[in-house]
């Protein structure tokens, strides 16, 4: 079997390229669209723009209902339930808006019919200057990162094409998880924005992981060492993505942050076994064979 997969791959591992290619093509061209639309890469909830958040302690309300009789008198109205982590009963209801904190509770309490106070309601006011900032910090931090990631592959490496190809991957798996979270309507967060962060170490180790096998070592064929690699890093990959998805499921019920934190991890480390395991071996591989 292993010597059957070996012969397929040698023959048609620069078609295996294609796969990534076209997703990237498209994440491109779908962010173009995006960004054409709405004057942003991804929808940014109320802690990147500005705006005001309520928890109401109420069982009762329902979501949909709320959303819905209120869309027209709150400013980009988003909703949803906190539920108990054992029961799974419905604890509370956050509503975000980008009204301002005074006129979203008169708001509220002339639909809901009570007054909110600090007992059966919490407050929290982001303003605009101070969302825009921490998201131009954010999108800083990640640039940095980036920079310092690619630093470190060229310095480890030392060699062009090996170099770029782990760049590529990690890259490809910002885009693609991005890509996904807007088709999805995700409101990202500057927790979002920290997964990201995040997206780029979990990226990087397995395609350094895969470079140094097939560069560094000499024992073995090409598609040993390959092999090898594939079978340390799919280890260390699905080990991580398993504690994350387990996570996932768990953090929706009572935590939204966390929740996208998972969601974007999971959906990352997804495109990152596409990204290691077909355009970086692919990349590699055609590298080595012309260096003979």
């Amino acid at each position: 079997m292993k010597n059957r997969i070996s012969k397929f791959h040698d023959k048609h591992y620069k078609k295996l390229l294609l796969v990534p290619i076209i997703l990237i093509l498209f994440s491109l061209s779908y962010l173009y669209y995006f960004y054409s639309i709405n004057g942003d890469f991804f929808n940014k909830d109320i802690s990147l723009t500005g705006g005001t958040s309520i928890t109401i302690y109420d069982s009762n309300l329902n979501e949909n209902q709320l959303k819905q009789d209120l869309s027209g008198k709150l400013e980009d109205l988003n909703t949803r339930n906190i539920y108990d982590l054992i029961t799974g009963a419905q604890k509370a209801i956050i509503i975000e808006t980008k009204t301002n904190g005074d006129e979203a509770k008169k708001t509220l309490e002339d639909y809901l019919g009570y007054n909110l106070t600090s007992e059966n309601s919490s407050f929290e006011f982001t303003g605009s200057s101070l969302g825009q900032s921490f998201y131009k910090q954010l999108l800083v931090a990640i640039l940095f990162a980036f920079f310092l990631m690619a630093l470190v592959v060229f310095i480890l490496f030392r060699t062009f094409v090996p170099s770029i190809a782990v760049i590529t991957s990690a890259f490809a798996d910002i885009l693609m998880t991005l890509t996904l979270a807007d088709i999805l309507n995700m409101r990202i967060s500057s927790a979002g924005i920290v997964a990201f962060l995040m997206l780029i170490g979990y990226s990087v180790d397995t395609d350094i992981l895969l470079t140094n096998r097939v560069l560094k070592r000499h024992k073995g064929s090409v598609n040993q060492r390959i092999y090898s690699a594939f079978k340390t890093g799919m280890t260390m990959t699905l080990t991580s993505l398993l504690a994350v998805v387990a996570a996932l499921f768990v953090a929706k019920t009572f935590s939204q942050v966390l929740y996208q934190i998972f969601f974007i991890l999971s959906i990352g480390l997804g495109f990152d076994i596409l990204n290691t395991w077909i355009t970086n071996v692919s990349i590699l591989k055609w590298y080595v064979e012309k260096k003979k």
